[in-house]
């Protein structure tokens, strides 16, 4: 990633597919940070923003940062200190801000950082207001208050508001044991909290602030969440629950002290939802399993994919008035309470799933088809790597003449008879990414070779 130091040698896009994220003091700097919260006040006109951040070590530094841009171009500034990234979302919202502004890297490791923003109604900003922002900041079209008309920064609480929310939206007959697992990072606190307000039994695990997050990676997955499984295994819990930095993503163990894969437990919850709203819609991306539009389908639903990137989902979610949507990675958005990802929710919405169907939560994902994925990153560089995709979409057609469908929503999707592979460039590094589901192994394998092959034939061509 090129480094963002020098504003005026700025030579691509500030916004990936999660808001702005690079490495601190290098691709993302205080400056240029106090810059993106003038940019955010210039274009928002804002009169008050409400601003939070994660644990990381170098959110305080940002933070100041971004408020001082914000004050400087005449906003208000509510800080609500250490908070999810949900539950920012929704304050912004529910307290009538103009905007919020997210300090946050998410599931990146803790050297990275990032920042988020949020328009009135809670949405992670779009594209149109994303390039709004960059233009103000490439070009220093800044609009700096006059004295009197600075703004002004205090702290502020509003958390309640949100518990309230849940509360009052969501009731839980059983005593569940929860093992918690927030990894250090933003919903060190209010997770536990919230799910002993439910009356479930928790044990917490890393449930303490720390930005060098030393007990797991702020990415929770099957690897990093080995301790999480010992400890529900060992304490004969019904579910293990574990967040991302941030708070937007959540991944589950089961009863038995498995590691539950996104897809599977995306799709069993899709299905739920589809069954009680029929007719009714739910959006995922480009990415998810196949598995989902079986699961929604059979259970009276529609599924619609998007770009890679929770923002896209969320807003298609909105757009097209859909019941849920949800990316395989844990981000779930659940549109009757707001429209951004939130694992807390999430986690709570499952089990009040798992009431209603009397399973467990093995039980209802065995429910649901498995199929093999394969990934692969092939490096490119930055400038090859859209022309890349491009001409392998091209490709594929006389790869796969029987092809029965092909999506460009997100690079290139192609469903063959016995599965499908996706090209796609890469937001954040310079590679082609691919991705393959196929019906076995083999015949997953047998896709990703062809299409291996082509991305590295068409390297050939640009190589040239």
């Amino acid at each position: 990633m090129e480094h963002f130091s020098d504003v005026e040698n700025l030579t691509r896009k500030l916004f990936g597919s999660s808001g702005v994220r690079g490495l601190v003091n290098a691709d993302l700097t205080p400056v240029l940070a106090a810059e993106i919260g003038l940019a955010v006040a210039a274009s928002s006109r804002a009169r008050k923003v409400l601003v939070a951040r994660d644990t990381r070590v170098s959110g305080l530094i940002l933070e100041n940062a971004v408020v001082s841009g914000l004050v400087s171009g005449g906003a208000g500034v509510d800080c609500l200190g250490v908070v999810p990234t949900p539950v920012l979302s929704f304050l912004t919202t529910e307290v009538r801000a103009d905007a919020g502004v997210m300090i946050t890297a998410s599931h990146n490791p803790p050297q990275y950082n990032g920042i988020k923003i949020f328009d009135r109604d809670g949405m992670a900003y779009d594209e149109q207001s994303q390039n709004c922002i960059e233009n103000i900041v490439e070009h220093q079209r800044f609009k700096r208050a006059d004295w009197p008309r600075l703004g002004q920064a205090k702290f502020a609480d509003h958390k309640r508001l949100y518990t309230e929310m849940i509360r009052k939206n969501v009731k839980l007959n059983k005593k569940w044991h929860l093992v918690v697992d927030p990894g250090c990072g933003a919903t060190y606190e209010l997770a536990p909290e919230v799910l002993n307000d439910l009356g479930c039994k928790v044990t917490a695990l890393n449930a303490q602030p720390d930005g060098f997050f030393p007990a797991r990676s702020p990415e929770p997955n099957a690897r990093s969440l080995s301790d999480l499984a010992q400890v529900v295994r060992i304490l004969h819990a019904d579910v293990g629950l574990a967040y991302d930095g941030d708070g937007d993503r959540v991944a589950f163990i089961d009863g038995e002290g498995s590691f539950v894969d996104f897809d599977p437990v995306l799709a069993a919850y899709a299905a739920h939802v589809a069954k009680q709203k029929r007719g009714s819609l739910i959006v995922t991306n480009v990415e998810a399993s196949m598995c989902i539009e079986e699961m929604v389908k059979e259970n009276g639903g529609k599924v619609m994919r998007t770009k890679v990137g929770d923002a896209y989902v969320s807003e298609a979610v909105k757009k097209h008035h859909a019941v849920f949507g949800g990316e395989p990675c844990g981000a779930w958005i659940h549109p009757q309470f707001h429209h951004c990802p939130d694992g807390i929710l999430s986690s709570i919405l499952l089990l009040k799933a798992l009431e209603d169907a009397d399973k467990t939560l093995a039980e209802l994902v065995a429910e649901t088809p498995q199929y093999p994925i394969l990934r692969e990153n092939i490096a490119s560089s930055e400038e090859e790597k859209l022309m890349i995709v491009q001409k392998v979409g091209e490709d594929l057609k006389t790869t796969f003449p029987k092809y029965l469908q092909l999506s460009t929503v997100d690079g290139v999707r192609l469903s063959v008879k016995n599965g499908w592979i996706l090209i796609r460039a890469s937001g954040t590094e310079p590679v082609v990414r691919l991705t393959v589901e196929g019906e076995s192994l083999k015949a997953a394998r047998e896709i990703m070779q062809k299409g291996a092959l082509s991305v590295k034939t068409a390297l050939g061509r640009c190589n040239r």
